[in-house]
């Protein structure tokens, strides 16, 4: 969605309101489609003496294998955020300001970059999920194998056979 904030920046308008849902169904992470659901987007941009000031609330489905077991990982996400508008930055190096060229702000692709900034970069079904067995790929979590996992440093074998012997 593209705003015109030009009234904003010469202080003729206060405020915008937005309340719409964008599609981020075709959205590729970790080779599968995550989103679930479209995402909601509402918030609102208020002038403050010339100075626009970003807030929107989304929220959304997420759906996504675990990297450790493979089990589906089922959520619901919701996040928040703040950005400052700006019509140049002369600082590069500041995340809170958006530069918005021609006084139009395209809301969905600066919404989508925060969302995939802020997803996590591991997806676990839990904090102590023990994911599968490396020889016979059994889901630890639900069972256990007799599988004898524990591996020599081949450089250290030659010492493992003097304790054997």
């Amino acid at each position: 969605m593209l705003f015109d904030v030009k009234k904003l920046f010469s202080g003729e308008e206060e405020r915008l309101t937005f309340d719409y849902e964008m599609d981020l169904s075709s959205t590729v992470i970790n080779t599968v489609k995550p989103f679930t659901t479209p995402i909601r987007v509402q918030g609102q941009i208020c002038s403050n003496a010339g100075a626009p000031q970003l807030h929107a609330d989304v929220t959304f489905g997420f759906s996504i294998p675990c990297d450790r077991c493979t089990a589906q990982i089922d959520r619901e996400y919701r996040y928040s955020f703040d950005h400052g508008l700006v019509p140049t930055l002369h600082e590069e190096d500041n995340d809170f300001y958006v530069v918005v060229e021609d006084g139009v702000l395209d809301l969905d692709e600066l919404i989508r970059s925060d969302i995939l900034l802020e997803l996590p970069t591991k997806y676990l079904c839990s904090s102590d999920c023990k994911g599968l067995c490396p020889k016979c790929g059994a889901n630890q979590n639900q069972e256990s194998c007799a599988c004898n996992t524990r591996q020599i440093d081949p450089r250290l074998e030659i010492l493992k056979q003097l304790i054997d012997e």
